[in-house]
Formats: C-alpha cells, structure tokens, sequence
C-alpha cells in the first residue's frame, strides 16, 4: 500500500494538490475524503474537478449526497455522505453505477460508508496541526 504525505500551508496548496490528482485520475476510479469540518475537503474537491476540466462552481453536496459534474473529461460524481442515516440511502441514489461507470468517483466522509466502498480506491485524509500555523494541513493520501 503506497503512502504519500502532503503539507499544506494554504488553501492554494490544497486545491493545488487536489488539481494535480483530478489531472492523473483516471475514469473508473474512486477517491475517499475523510477529515474534520473545516479542514479543506471542499477545496481539495474543487481543485480536483478543475484537474478534470471542470469550470462551473463546485460546492460540496450535503443535502443532496451527490453532484454529478458532467463538462469535464470524463464524468465526476460527488458525493458528501456526512448525513446519510442508513446505507440504503446510497442504493437510492445508485451509487454502484458511479463506483463502477466510467467517471472518477469521490466520496467526502466516506469513513461513514466502508462495507459499500469497493475494493481498491485512493483514500485522501486531510488533517489540520494548530501548532504549526491555523492554515496548516497535513495530508495523507494512501491507496488501498
């Protein structure tokens, strides 16, 4: 399992890191997010889809689960899982054919949904450390 470890020391270097995998992604893959509120998810997000060619304003999806960006690339499923109550949510929405169609697949929170993630995906966890300055992020990203 390979591991590679990110600091970042502003929201420029996060979007910039997300910008530089959403343009090595390639469609059919699935990208976790997981990390506390506030620490980037949503920025690393939009420069992902900006690496995939995406223009129009990405938000994060949390009352609708998922945002399906269609102008890039290749398709880009969004999903913010933070308020699913029960797995069959996910079934309602048809997550299978997002995990396993042609587009790039990432799931904020995804911690929250493990037993339905498939077998390999590149999790990306974004964690802050106040000591070394309130912009500072530290990210994990490991494929599994």
């Amino acid at each position: 399992m390979e591991e590679i470890v990110v600091e970042s020391f502003c929201t420029e270097d996060t979007f910039a890191l997300g910008r530089r995998m959403g343009e090595e992604a390639k469609a059919g893959e699935v990208f976790t997010l997981v990390g506390d509120l506030g620490v980037g998810k949503t920025v690393f997000t939009q420069g992902m889809a900006a690496g995939l060619g995406i223009t129009e304003p990405v938000s994060s999806p949390t009352f609708t689960i998922l945002q399906v960006y269609e102008e890039g690339r290749c398709p880009f499923y969004h999903f913010d899982v933070y308020r699913i109550g029960d797995l069959s949510e996910m079934d309602e929405i048809g997550y299978e054919d997002c995990f396993y169609g042609d587009g790039i697949s990432l799931i904020e929170w995804a911690d929250l949904i493990e037993e339905i993630l498939p077998e390999h995906y590149t999790q990306i966890t974004i964690s802050k450390d106040l000591e070394k300055g309130f912009d500072y992020r530290k990210i994990i990203v490991r494929g599994k």
